[in-house]
């Protein structure tokens, strides 16, 4: 008979503890990775995506409206930040990551199949905008439900753990990437315009039900509290400025995503290059996301999220300018893939702590609403309408094809004062 030793006792659990952060990881990641993954393909196809719901003589009109409908989708997700967080707060959080999963993947297969303007004329913009609307709903109760599940069932390396939701978004990048790089090479241009594009969006529909197994399996890490207050209402009350901060500390990393979702678009519209330029060039971006945001999570475990945020940002303030003035005085296809590598990498050194330090700002009770409210309004204000602002700056004579670098300047500004006050009030660990 084989008699096991305390080490081997040990180990065994160590072993165990591991299995459980990876299944927590990838059961979390996978509805949040389905959520950019379509927030991604849409803006990365929208070209092709004008043409079929937004047809209009001229291309900036055609990509205002395309990018306007990507924009005001976003409204919907603080209201989804309210409700599902308060949801998750009152009934556990497992509950609202299936409502949320189940609802973003019928949002993306209803886009994955609506008729053209062609076909069923203004019904197409409309039911495009209600689908996205049903998407941006979800997504709003994702981020928070999803962190505060994270951070609950390992506090001790919070900012490794909760790195992944971000870390996802790189990996959905790089998925999206390759569907543009192997459909702009692979599919003549005409079959792409008429029905290839689809092809990204169905894929992504495949993703959901992983996820709804996936999800239905786990276990919340501890009891909702008991229901003798509304959540909502003691955020609203009590909790804004943490709120607020939250918003602040978030602003750049989103302004910096969704510029890299516009790249190419970007680079097809201002510089008449090859699609596949954008895309290759996101694709660089999204492998240095996924590599190094979990890295940059647990040295935040070690050294404290805003003595590394504010590094980070103070990177991203000197370089974001430049860049742009590079991009517009040599635009090849190397300079672009430069500077969204560069990008991609100071993002993702950003991204890393940011999710814990979103959490740490709040209590547990709370903590999901109060998440799922930041955050949404934050992607919201500087990244879902993102697009459509460099899009209209660039019409400016003066701003012109450096519409991006103002714009990340000035978002960077903010996100600094922001961490500077957090790190001098320590409203969150440091």
């Amino acid at each position: 008979m084989t008699v096991s030793t305390p080490a081997d006792l040990t180990q065994s659990a160590q072993a165990r503890r591991e299995k459980s952060i990876t299944r927590l990881i990838v059961a979390t990641s996978v509805g949040n990775a389905l959520e950019w993954y379509d927030i991604t393909i849409y803006g990365y196809f929208a070209v092709y995506v004008s043409k079929a719901f937004f047809p209009n003589d001229d291309q900036t009109t055609s990509l205002l409206l395309t990018f306007g409908t990507f924009g005001l989708a976003y409204l919907a997700r603080p209201i989804g930040g309210l409700v599902l967080g308060a949801y998750a707060d009152r009934h556990g959080r497992k509950a609202s990551l299936l409502i949320s999963i189940v609802l973003m993947t019928l949002g993306t297969l209803a886009v994955a199949v609506m008729p053209t303007f062609a076909t069923i004329g203004v019904l197409a913009p409309i039911a495009v905008l209600l689908a996205r609307l049903v998407q941006g709903f979800s997504a709003g109760g994702e981020f928070g439900s999803s962190t505060a599940f994270l951070v609950e069932h390992r506090p001790d390396r919070r900012g490794f753990i909760a790195s992944w939701q971000f870390a996802s978004q790189g990996l959905s990048n790089l998925l999206a990437s390759t569907f543009g790089v192997v459909l702009t090479g692979w599919m003549a241009p005409d079959d792409l315009n008429a029905w290839g594009w689809r092809i990204p969006f169905l894929f992504g529909v495949l993703i959901g039900p992983i996820g709804i197994y996936i999800r239905n399996h786990l276990e919340d890490a501890t009891a909702p509290p008991a229901a003798d207050g509304s959540p909502v209402k003691e955020i609203l009350l009590n909790q804004k400025s943490r709120v607020l901060m939250g918003i602040g500390a978030l602003a750049i990393s989103t302004a910096v995503n969704y510029l890299i979702i516009y790249m190419p678009t970007y680079v097809v519209k201002n510089f008449h290059l090859p699609p596949n330029v954008g895309f290759t060039a996101t694709f660089v971006g999204g492998i240095m996301v996924t590599l190094l945001t979990p890295f940059a999570g647990m040295i935040s475990d070690r050294i404290g999220r805003t003595r590394h945020m504010i590094t980070a940002n103070i990177l991203l303030l000197l370089s974001v300018f430049p860049m742009f003035l590079l991009i517009t005085k040599d635009p090849t296809p190397a300079v672009i893939v430069f500077v969204v590598f560069s990008l991609s990498t100071l993002k993702a050194l950003y991204y890393g702590p940011l999710a814990a330090l979103m959490a740490e700002l709040l209590p547990p009770a709370t903590r999901a609403t109060g998440l799922g409210l930041g955050y949404n309004i934050g992607v919201m204000l500087f990244g879902g309408m993102g697009p459509a602002t460099m899009t209209w700056l660039g019409g400016f004579a003066l701003i012109g094809d450096l519409a991006p670098g103002y714009y990340l300047t000035a978002v960077a500004i903010l996100s600094l004062g922001t961490l500077l006050t957090i790190h001098a009030t320590s409203a969150a660990p440091r």
